[in-house]
């Protein structure tokens, strides 16, 4: 009759998870074939009385051990994806399970990590996940999909573009993607933010000037336009463009040419525009602050970018694509976020949309010295902020610079979080009598 040990033996080999157990010294005393099979192992010989990390190499070995937090805290661990690397040098993705090991009068001997190769069913997420990005956009939201789908044929088409959105949508992202699938992509994109140069630079930054122009114009200077030759112009934050340089830049929309400062003689330019703004530029022509030629010249075709609010679907993929980025710059191995850490994410309103968000999983980076993020590492404001959709619009900008205010000491930090310049800044503190 067959003993116990032998029953067991039995039953575990005849299992598909790989299954193996250690001593109180992280030693491995058992395994099954499923264990050895994933692992690349020819014999069980080759791994009992080998420390477990010898034997396993997994991504979590050297900063969080699954069985080691386990015996430590008396936690079981349920269905963590981690990678290792198997005997032939293959790197392979499973999901693991660990319990203590109890003798008969309850004293821990050790510990149990069951896990499977999920390697099929992260292949499949990773095909899902590249359907749903787009260059550098990740989205599988309904309304970005459809641009996604439209994009080539705008790239390609050289017609002017306006980009309307909130600030933090990714209206710059789009600009690019735009430019990298045109005909113009090994030429120049340069930016223009029409809201952080004062009224008296806009023309000679975008035009240019010659020596003499004025008091301090010692030799000539070339303008954006000038210096896009070829490519693409991209007019940030367009619906602060102040009425006197509506006018000159609807004329180089019209007929190609501009005039530097000082010049009297017209220049031709190869330039594409592409414009965007957080305001409704319709709205802004019927309140007499927009003029509506140049309105109708920048609106040959028109995308819209709804707020990371109304596309919270994405935001596990965004939070995914951030981990991988700041892993990478930090030199970190985060793996994730906790379920109560995401229900918090997933909850937010997001007033600075896709860069607030951005902002959030770099703070959470600083404070994390473990795989997951936790509620703890999440900035407290995430947590603690009267919903957005109760507030008006006015109030929702007043709101964010608040928050900002007292999260950044330095002003520039502030402006730079809320996707802004610092003049701009300093003109809504002013607005909202925040001083």
């Amino acid at each position: 009759m067959m003993n116990s040990d032998c029953v067991a033996n039995i039953i575990l080999d005849s299992i598909a998870d790989g299954v193996f157990t250690i001593d109180m010294d992280f030693r491995i005393t058992s395994l099954n074939n499923a264990a050895c099979k994933i692992l690349g192992l020819e014999s069980k010989d080759e791994a009992i009385g080998k420390l477990c990390f010898e034997i396993f190499h997994a991504n979590i070995c050297e900063h969080s051990c699954a069985l080691r937090e386990t015996m430590q805290t008396g936690k079981n661990i349920i269905n963590k994806t981690v990678y290792i690397v198997n005997k032939s040098g293959e790197k392979v993705t499973i999901s693991i399970s660990t319990a203590l090991l109890k003798d008969d009068q309850g004293n821990i001997i050790g510990g149990v990590e069951t896990f499977r190769d999920i390697s099929d069913i992260e292949t499949l997420r990773k095909k899902i996940e590249s359907t749903y990005s787009f260059e550098d956009i990740i989205s599988k939201n309904k309304e970005m999909q459809q641009i996604f789908s439209i994009l080539p044929d705008v790239a390609l088409s050289d017609s002017s573009v306006l980009i309307e959105g909130p600030s933090g949508s990714g209206k710059e992202i789009i600009a690019r993607a735009i430019h990298s699938l045109s005909r113009r992509k090994e030429k120049p994109f340069v930016v223009v933010n029409c809201g952080a140069l004062p009224e008296n630079l806009i023309e000679s930054e975008l035009f240019g000037y010659k020596a003499g122009a004025f008091t301090d114009a010692k030799k000539d200077k070339p303008g954006k336009i000038a210096i896009a030759e070829g490519g693409t112009l991209f007019l940030d934050e367009i619906g602060e463009l102040p009425l006197s340089m509506q006018v000159k830049l609807l004329r180089f929309l019209q007929f190609k040419e501009y005039e530097p400062l000082g010049d009297t003689k017209p220049k031709k330019a190869n330039v594409r525009i592409i414009a965007a703004t957080n305001k409704n530029l319709r709205e802004e022509v019927a309140a007499g602050n927009f003029r509506d030629d140049l309105y109708y010249r920048l609106n040959v075709i028109r995308l819209g970018l709804p707020s990371l609010s109304q596309r919270k679907e994405d935001i596990p993929l965004l939070v995914e694509h951030f981990i991988k980025k700041y892993n990478t710059l930090k030199g970190k191995s985060i793996e994730g976020v906790s379920d109560d850490a995401m229900n918090i994410l997933l909850n937010y309103d997001y007033p600075g949309n896709i860069r607030e968000l951005e902002n959030i999983i770099e703070h959470a980076f600083v404070l994390c010295h473990e795989a997951y993020i936790k509620l703890e590492h999440l900035p407290a404001y995430v947590y603690g902020i009267t919903p957005v959709s109760t507030l008006s619009l006015e109030e929702m900008e007043k709101t964010m610079i608040k928050q900002a205010l007292a999260r950044y000491s330095n002003k520039k930090d502030a402006a730079q979080a809320l996707g802004i310049d610092t003049s701009t800044l300093w003109r809504k503190i002013k607005k909202y009598s925040l001083e």
